[in-house]
């Protein structure tokens, strides 16, 4: 007879998550949910609000990434201004921005997911955390530790706070960077280049291991979709949208974030608060896409930078077309640490960055105005509307979380039936299904795997109710 297990709960920043799996009467599975709770209630207590405040309200969604809320939101506020910002504060927010990208990317690799490497998937868990990870690899522990630090201390050295600082604004930044402080910057990149260096030697190593893994973690065709510059890099900060499909092959190009309605759906499924957007010319669930560092690097024809550049190439050697597995994610984001870390330093020598002109003002021009970048998850977009007097009437959030919905509800089911088979549970079993989700790298992974693992409680249940096994862990 058939049987349902349910992972609940697993817990995020924006509410809390369960997983169901149905398994048919041969016990194998047959329908995986992800059901999850994103509703913060910023789109409607904003409003009323004038929009010079948005910025600074907005980054308050997220604690892991506030940069990217507070960057998309100043640019849907530039928008509404009609004005672009001036050079030398526009290369300081890509600044801000790669920062957060360095810091968030070594929070998901060495922190949540690199115990998983290193003692293996079936390791204990009490084990299988950043403090197993520093005892046994201390280069590789303190190495991540170090990169999340230089990201949060660039941070902190622009906008003078590491979390929710409120130095963009709409029209620019609060202040330029003086030559002391780039000096500071510049003195730091030398290390910790070498060690995202070292990390990638070292993980490329271990990918042999988890063939069985990258097969199966949501490994599937589809298509991707991020910002992409003009000369066809991935643009974290400014681009166009680009979709591509599975072979490489580009389906839609230069689309404008501002038109995102025209091109991006919203599903909604009776079993999550989540929605699931999509392509709207290929229809749901058929415009199923996904963002993030995968995307990015299987959307453009270059780096730009030497070093990313040679691991970019080295990359997509892995297939013959697209990259497709999600387990690649985590390669990915070591390749955009590298990326970033360049770019921080190409920025930092530009004689434009210490220019003392940092922000324009201006008189409302628009009622409506769209903000798009890349958050360290994928693209990120910030939609607001307002009245003659600037005071907000309907404010729209795509979270990169959300455009990744539809693929990690596949690739929870891909992996599932891969692993899940028995009537007795694992650890190995729960956790691989966890580790899918960890290679989004959604918000509920940032949120509660600070000592390497979810809360979760794994109950396999007969169609009477009857309660066959259950395992439980606790923070």
């Amino acid at each position: 007879m058939g049987k349902t297990i349910t992972i609940d709960p697993i817990t995020r920043i924006e509410g809390h998550a369960k997983i169901t799996l149905q398994l048919d009467d041969q016990g194998e599975v047959s329908e995986a949910y992800f059901h999850t709770t994103q509703l913060r209630g910023f789109e409607k207590f904003v409003e009323g609000r004038p929009y010079y405040e948005m910025p600074y309200l907005m980054e308050r969604i997220c604690g892991i990434c506030p940069v990217s809320h507070l960057l998309a939101s100043a640019k849907a506020c530039d928008a509404l201004l009609a004005m672009k910002v001036p050079p030398a504060a526009g290369k300081l927010r890509r600044i801000l921005e790669l920062a957060q990208l360095i810091q968030s990317h070594a929070l998901s690799f060495f922190y949540l997911s690199s115990p998983d490497f290193l003692m293996g998937m079936d390791a204990d868990p009490k084990e299988r955390n950043i403090f197993g990870v520093v005892a046994k690899h201390p280069e590789l522990g303190h190495g991540g530790i170090r990169l999340r630090q230089f990201g949060q201390q660039v941070i902190e050295t622009l906008a003078g706070k590491r979390v929710h600082p409120g130095w963009v604004v709409p029209g620019g930044v609060n202040e330029p960077l003086s030559v002391e402080k780039r000096d500071k910057l510049l003195a730091d990149i030398p290390e910790v280049i070498e060690i995202a260096q070292k990390a990638l030697t070292w993980f490329k190593r271990e990918l042999e291991s988890f063939r069985e893994e990258i097969r199966t973690f949501a490994n599937f065709p589809s298509l991707f979709m991020g910002l992409v510059t003009v000369d066809e890099r991935a643009g974290f900060y400014e681009g166009k949208i680009r979709f591509t499909d599975s072979l490489g092959n580009i389906v839609a190009d230069k689309l404008e974030a501002a038109q995102y309605q025209e091109y991006l759906g919203e599903a909604v499924e009776p079993f999550t608060f989540m929605k699931f957007p999509y392509y709207k010319p290929l229809g749901y669930p058929d415009g199923i896409y996904r963002v993030g560092p995968l995307a990015r690097l299987n959307l453009v024809d270059n780096c730009g930078t030497p070093l990313a550049q040679q691991e970019w190439v080295e990359f997509r050697s892995l297939e013959r077309n697209a990259v497709l597995s999600s387990f690649h994610y985590h390669y990915a984001r070591l390749i955009e640490i590298l990326f970033a870390i360049e770019h921080i330093q190409e920025y930092l020598l530009d004689p434009i960055i210490t220019k003392k002109q940092a922000r324009y003002t201006a008189s409302l021009n628009n009622l409506e105005g769209v903000g798009c970048c890349e958050a360290p998850r994928g693209t990120l977009i910030h939609h607001y509307r307002v009245d003659e007097q600037g005071l907000i009437t309907w404010a729209n959030l795509i979270i990169a979380t959300g455009h990744n919905n539809l693929a990690m509800n596949r690739g929870i089911l891909q992996a599932a039936r891969h692993f899940v088979r028995s009537d007795k549970l694992t650890e190995g079993m729960l956790n691989r299904v966890e580790a899918v989700i960890r290679a989004f790298d959604p918000c509920l992974s940032c949120s509660t795997h600070a000592d390497g693992h979810m809360p979760l409680h794994l109950r396999l249940v007969s169609p009477d109710g009857k309660l066959l096994d259950e395992l439980r862990r606790t923070p």
